[in-house]
């Protein structure tokens, strides 16, 4: 079941990603979406069963695992200039909700 749930969070943390990218038309940084995922990796496999069983449990928690995926694996360090500009523009307001989390690492 772990493995399961790795995987499972694995898959929709790349699509999330890839559908944020698409929405803001610019091209996946695909080196650092990769790091983002195995950071992702490392963080679900050091769960223990019970808080995987929570985690798969609880979207809230989820989102913050892949946000926290996004800043530490530096890929928020990735398009900064044009996702900035996007925001401060505000041509960023078409995302969907979700995608906050992602953004705000760029409003630091």
């Amino acid at each position: 079941m772990a493995d399961e749930l790795i995987d499972r969070l694995k898959t929709d943390f790349r699509r999330h990603l890839e559908m944020f990218y698409a929405a803001l038309k610019l091209a996946p940084p695909y080196h650092s979406v990769e790091k983002a995922i195995a950071q992702l990796a490392t963080e679900l496999s050091a769960l223990d069963d019970a808080g995987r069983a929570r985690l798969a449990q609880n979207t809230a928690a989820q989102w913050d695992m892949f946000a926290r995926a996004f800043t530490e694996s530096g890929l928020h360090q990735k398009h900064r200039g044009p996702i900035s500009h996007l925001l401060r523009s505000g041509q960023a307001g078409h995302l969907a909700p979700e995608y906050e989390h992602f953004l705000n690492a760029y409003r630091t």
